[in-house]
């Protein structure tokens, strides 16, 4: 069975789609077979893997609200070992055509039910909202991974998230666990992303990942070339922080399964 991890984090702008495209495509490059579900409305992880972002593609819309099989809207990308299940803006509407369906918040983790043995990990990249698109990605995962990026308000948000899983976790999905929390947008020069740092360490110890992705101008120019930052200039900063990151999330799966 392979592991289904959620990228989240309800405030925007902190590296939640950076992460799951660039993670994901370092665990590619590592041989594993991957698939990134996107499941935002902004449609960031479709356009940053380079594939359109139509309506007219069957999409990630169609299975929430015309039942459509998660298999029939998988697309290839360019990418060796990565598929990606696109989304659309049709998505905003998903709230509202859910609201009085029975079951709501299950329908993407029954969609994978058939799929999760196909791939080593699947990724879910999250709205930066905490609405129903976010509610099912948490459902559907075995553990997330969430973006910090090294602000202000950084342990603010981070409080509020983890109030929310807890509410997740009571209500719907006992076993959902934080998989890592990472820390992005590190700007050495500057005093508060290492103050940050130390805070988010200080209260969530081991969960902190040890690579810390910092700011860098690939990982901005990358997706509107249709890339991750590895296949548009691998020897970054950026590029190398996601293969560190990927390195550290399967050295961590083999030490849980026992390896």
């Amino acid at each position: 069975m392979g592991r289904i991890i959620t990228i989240a984090n309800q405030k925007g702008g902190v590296g939640k789609t950076t992460t799951a495209v660039n993670l994901a495509a370092s665990l590619a490059l590592a041989g594993k077979d991957i698939l990134i579900i996107d499941n935002d409305p902004q449609c960031n992880s479709t356009s940053g893997l380079g594939l359109d972002r139509s309506s007219d593609i069957a999409n990630l819309y169609d299975v929430y609200i015309n039942g459509a099989a998660l298999k029939d809207v998988i697309r290839p990308t360019a990418f060796e070992n990565l598929h990606v299940v696109p989304a659309s803006v049709d998505l905003l509407a998903v709230d509202l055509e859910l609201a009085g369906r029975t079951r709501r918040e299950w329908v993407l983790s029954d969609a994978l039910k058939e799929m999760s043995h196909a791939y080593e990990y699947i990724m879910i990249d999250c709205p930066p909202s905490l609405g129903l698109l976010t509610l099912n990605a948490f459902v559907a995962a075995d553990s997330l991974i969430i973006p910090v990026q090294c602000e202000y308000y950084a342990l603010e948000g981070l409080s509020m998230l983890t109030r929310t899983i807890g509410l997740v976790q009571k209500s719907f999905k006992p076993e959902l666990e934080i998989e890592g929390i990472v820390l992005t947008m590190y700007d050495g020069r500057n005093t508060l992303s290492a103050q940050v740092a130390d805070e988010v360490k200080g209260h969530f110890g081991k969960k902190v990942y040890e690579t810390i992705i910092p700011r860098n101008v690939t990982l901005g120019e990358a997706p509107g070339h249709g890339k991750p930052a590895l296949h548009y200039d691998i020897r970054s900063k950026g590029a190398q922080s996601y293969l560190s990151l990927a390195k550290e999330l399967i050295r961590e799966k083999g030490i849980r399964q026992g390896a």
